[in-house]
């Protein structure tokens, strides 16, 4: 059956984009393939979830038998200005544009239910709704759908939205119409490839997730390798490097959502602050916001390298508490800062 018209209409009235579908009888093996080979050659690096959920995620029937359909929607989070400015900023920290104000997964989920009821009304079939935390390959599935294709970073990349693009996904046992499958456009373009500052990318299309900030600075714990230290810069919480470079972003729009538009002090808060919230301060500073998850103790780390690397002099006061720290991690992190500061003067 075609997709109800109620749910187009529905979708952009929660400020989706349009509605695309995909079929998941068409879903092709080499997704799984291209997983598998990834997790066999340890790019998931420490994300262990990754190959204890390998069989589940390579293909959505295997996480529900019952599904027959996706549809897959987006959330435009296009930022105002050029994520990347901050990075010039050195005294100043840069967070990745999705993180500068409410997670994302709270704003979307609740909408995507209200939509998913109106298609189980209207098609008189079961739903189940995704937003990122499930094993379900959504990218592949949103490229199939026809609301992008995944770009040589592997991200997902559309004509009208550029790379900012939140996904939702819908599985459904209702038997709906799919749309074409969206074409590479990426052509010869290897801005994001070059752009990466810790040579994440081994080939097009290929991510190496130890190398990553992204992967780094929010799933990684522990030290971080010190020879990647410095190209992380003032880079606290994810990055936006790959993203930010793309030509396809001429077509993108600011995003129209204010809970997801960034918080004034979270577009390039002074590294002199964020090292002194404490505990207790970040938790209060950082409530409703992805940030949190990754706790005091990473975030902290994540700060102390930014330190490091500002050559600022005046942060060494900042540092030296930090030496001392109960925390082996922060110490490292702290000592690595004033080596890299008292060498900076």
């Amino acid at each position: 059956m075609e997709l109800p018209r109620s749910v187009i209409a529905r979708a952009q009235a929660l400020g989706f984009t349009q509605p695309h579908v995909a079929r998941l009888d068409d879903f092709s093996a080499k997704n799984a393939e291209r997983l598998a080979d990834y997790v066999a050659k340890g790019r998931h690096a420490s994300m262990e979830w990754m190959a204890a959920t390998l069989e589940r995620r390579g293909h959505p029937q295997a996480l529900w038998p019952e599904a027959r359909s996706a549809v897959i929607v987006g959330l435009n989070y296009g930022p105002e200005t050029d994520p990347l400015v901050t990075l010039e900023q050195r005294d100043r920290a840069t967070i990745s544009v999705y993180a500068r104000n409410r997670d994302y997964h709270d704003i979307i989920k609740g909408r995507l239910k209200e939509l998913a009821g109106l298609l189980a009304r209207d098609t008189g079939e079961d739903v189940k709704v995704f937003v990122d935390t499930a094993p379900l390959m959504e990218k592949p599935l949103a490229a199939q759908a026809g609301l992008g294709w995944q770009g040589k970073h592997t991200n997902l990349l559309s004509r009208e939205w550029g790379n900012w693009l939140f996904l939702g996904t819908i599985l459904s046992a209702a038997e709906l119409t799919p749309d074409t499958p969206e074409e590479d456009h990426c052509g010869s373009c290897t801005a994001c490839l070059t752009a990466c500052p810790t040579d994440a990318f081994p080939a097009p299309y290929q991510l190496d997730a130890s190398r990553c900030i992204s992967y780094l600075t929010i799933e990684h714990d522990g030290p971080v390798e010190v020879s990647l230290r410095e190209r992380m810069g003032n880079r606290i919480y994810g990055c936006d490097d790959c993203l930010a470079v793309c030509p396809w972003n001429k077509f993108a729009r600011v995003g129209a959502e204010t809970k997801l538009a960034a918080r004034q002090d979270l577009n390039a808060p002074e590294l002199a602050d964020l090292v002194q919230l404490g505990e207790q301060g970040f938790r209060k500073h950082f409530s409703g916001s992805p940030i949190k998850r990754i706790g005091w103790r990473r975030f902290l780390r994540n700060v102390l390298y930014a330190i490091g690397n500002s050559a600022d002099q005046d942060l060494l006061q900042c540092v030296i508490p930090n030496q001392q720290h109960k925390d082996a991690t922060i110490r490292d992190a702290a000592d690595w800062a004033y080596v890299k500061l008292y060498n900076s003067s």
